[in-house]
């Protein structure tokens, strides 16, 4: 019996360490900041006399990149709870993911200056008075930049899940809040992470769009680092946007290491594969949460909501949704379903082309969807050029642990860089050898979009099993029996997330790719986005409805005759 009972070393409270203070210290330096923060949210704030512009003085850049880092994480947060819930119900509600997977694409192929030409004045007269109205365009804007790839990132990992996880949940009698839990999130934590961080690094590319704001000829600046750029282009200070580039990238370095390095370390403990991996991703800010316990103190009171979510939601039933359904049944629902949809889209279209037809005409579509053509062409270059050139970096990047150790930092940097803060330097090049937007502007989207390829081919590489990549090692099967029969059909299903997101991006990116200012140069390619733009700039909203709408359907087009297919056949086919 003495020798059972614990000793007295057992029974004394842990020492405080210095692990744990550099924890407390940095979390109430994050409480602080907030609170400091909060205040100039709420600042006074009326439209007629509100500042277009601001200050270019470098000593104002560290508030702005604080500022405009507030309303990237803002949105991110918004963007994550709008995955959850959106692609869980494309992919659990049969009828629902016919209509939320095409607007889905609808929504992608909306350009961020559709949504705000809408959306900030009702925004500031929700808010009248109060800057707070313009912050939450600013934020709403960035959402709009980020929501679209990481909820299709999820929906594909929740419609290719492996039958072998929805039987052991159907075995366990999971309730359908426990499966999304313990099932769903976990077996889709890697993509999501990865797809995550290229929405956050590709929403930077419209920070100055979101935070300098032109509509109905007037324009609003928030205090941040992309209206500080803005300001600094319209002034034709190469020197400020210089300053504001170094100031971006240790933004983007700080921001890697301290907060998406421990993610994409942590997301690894979700990693399903029989064998381990040889190497996996390391992060210092990981290790030191790791061995304080102020993040278990934080957590714990979280705990006991936890255990009530999972006893609230049991009356919503197990997730067992049926194999199989009754025919005639499910065909009778289905033309209910399809009929109610069909009309509310008819009467939603025929109020929009009445709109248009009353103020500038039918017509207009005809010169619309010309542009758009021009624009769909720079489109697949881009798709076609970048998949050349970046499948094989990623493949390599993915499956080498070493390699993606020290490449996935620049990678991460690279693509986290908001590339239209080269656009100064770009059209300066332009003016000087003569070269036109036409071309020039393929390489100014290029900047924004290619990553989401890179990242999407680097996240499935690196998700292929230890043990196949054993196997093909074993077997010695390489060269182009390796890419045929191993690697692409393993990073097909990355492959398409990354191509529809890239094509989307790629779309939202000639918004600001093919109408360029820099001092009094004003660099214009033919196109769609620069209808849209020009549009917007002078609150013309019949153009910017015919311009939406325009590239609503070539996106849509394109994703229903081509993306959707190779959907279909990599969750059939190349699952894994």
């Amino acid at each position: 019996m003495f020798g059972t009972f614990p000793s007295r070393g057992v029974w004394r409270r842990p020492n405080l360490r210095l692990v744990d203070l550099i924890v407390f210290a940095a979390l109430l330096a994050l409480l602080f900041g907030l609170l400091r923060l909060a205040p100039a949210l709420n600042a006074p704030f009326l439209p007629k006399t509100a500042p277009s512009t601001v200050s270019t003085n470098p000593a104002n850049l560290p508030y702005y990149a604080v500022r405009s880092l507030f309303r990237m994480f803002v949105a991110l947060s918004i963007s994550l709870v709008f995955t959850f819930v959106y692609a869980t119900a494309a992919a659990r509600l049969r009828r629902a993911e016919k209509v939320l997977i095409p607007v889905l694409d609808i929504l992608q192929s909306v350009p961020v200056l559709g949504f705000l030409t809408v959306t900030v004045t009702a925004f500031i007269n929700l808010f009248p008075g109060s800057e707070l109205g313009l912050e939450f365009a600013a934020v709403f804007a960035i959402f709009t930049s980020m929501a679209w790839n990481m909820t299709f990132a999820f929906y594909h990992s929740l419609i290719s899940q492996p039958r072998d996880l929805d039987e052991a949940a159907r075995v366990m009698r999971l309730t359908k809040w426990e499966r999304f839990w313990k099932l769903d999130v976990p077996s889709g934590m890697i993509p999501l992470v990865w797809n995550g961080m290229m929405s956050f690094g590709g929403a930077w590319f419209f920070l100055a769009a979101s935070e300098s704001i032109s509509v109905l000829n007037h324009t609003y600046a928030l205090p941040g680092i992309g209206s500080y750029v803005a300001a600094a282009i319209k002034q034709s200070s190469l020197s400020h946007v210089g300053i504001a580039i170094v100031v971006m990238v240790f933004l983007v370095i700080g921001v890697n290491f301290l907060f998406w390095r421990p993610v994409v370390a942590w997301a690894e403990r979700f990693r399903v594969e029989e064998s381990a991996a040889a190497e996996r991703p390391r992060s210092y800010v990981l290790d030191v949460l790791r061995r304080s316990s102020v993040p278990d103190l934080v957590a714990r009171p979280a705990r006991p909501v936890g255990r009530f979510l999972d006893k609230i939601t049991r009356p919503f039933g197990l997730a067992e949704h049926p194999l199989q359904r009754p025919a005639m049944r499910a065909r009778t629902g289905d033309v209910f379903f399809a009929g109610a949809v069909t009309v509310v889209a008819v009467f939603g279209a025929w109020k929009a082309l009445d709109y248009v037809h009353v103020h500038v005409g039918l017509g207009a579509f005809g010169p619309a969807f010309v542009d758009g053509a021009i624009t769909f062409v720079r489109v697949v270059i881009l798709l076609i050029i970048a998949s050349i050139i970046w499948v094989p970096i990623g493949v390599w990047i993915g499956m080498n642990p070493r390699v993606s150790r020290l490449a996935q930092p620049v990678v991460q940097v690279l693509a986290s860089f908001p590339a239209n803060f080269l656009f100064p330097f770009a059209a300066a090049f332009f003016v000087a050898t003569g070269l036109s937007l036409n071309i020039g502007g393929i390489f100014l989207m290029a900047l924004g979009a290619q990553w989401y390829i890179l990242f999407n081919v680097i996240a499935g590489a690196s998700a292929i099993p230890s043990d196949l990549r054993e196997a093909m090692r074993l077997m010695d099967v390489r060269g182009r029996l390796r890419w045929t029969k191993f690697i692409l059909p393993c990073i097909f299903p990355a492959y398409v997330t990354g191509g529809i997101t890239a094509a989307g991006g790629a779309w939202n990116a000639s918004i600001v790719a093919e109408v360029v200012d820099y001092g009094h140069h004003h660099l214009v390619a033919k196109g769609l986005g620069a209808y849209i733009a020009q549009a917007a700039t002078v609150g013309d909203f019949p153009k910017v409805l015919i311009g939406v709408a325009v590239m609503s359907v070539y996106v849509v087009g394109l994703n229903r005759l081509v993306w959707r297919r190779l959907y279909r056949l990599a969750e059939t086919r190349y699952s894994l």
